[in-house]
């Protein structure tokens, strides 16, 4: 385990926002990133809650933005240096905002971002 501090985490977190295609950045519509030092029990290294935009309709109104939490000390605790944190933000990211646009899991997977 390396153990990366929460202001450094926050930072490669932003880093993996950033690399995001700006054509698809532009898209991400009402989602709040937050990062937690612990996942709720399992082996979670992120979580999407909300609606991906596959499926919403016209709110017409306001609503919660959806959130994407990445956990420091999941991801953290699966690497043994600092540039393997690096990358598992990066995938960790990635996958979550695919979620977020309606991609699930088992094409994920396909993809090579399980």
């Amino acid at each position: 385990m390396v153990d990366v501090g929460s202001e450094r985490f926050a930072e490669l977190v932003a880093d993996a926002l950033d690399a995001i295609p700006p054509e698809l950045g532009e898209q991400m519509d009402n989602v709040s990133i937050v990062i937690e030092d612990h996942a709720p029990p399992g082996s979670m290294l992120g979580l999407y809650e909300g609606i991906p935009l596959t499926e919403r309709a016209d709110y017409g109104g306001l609503v919660m933005p959806d959130r994407i939490t990445i956990f420091r000390r999941s991801v953290c605790a699966m690497c043994h240096t600092e540039a393997e944190v690096v990358e598992q933000v990066r995938v960790t990211v990635v996958h979550e905002v695919a979620h977020h646009f309606g991609i699930d899991d088992d094409r994920l997977d396909e993809l090579g971002w399980a």
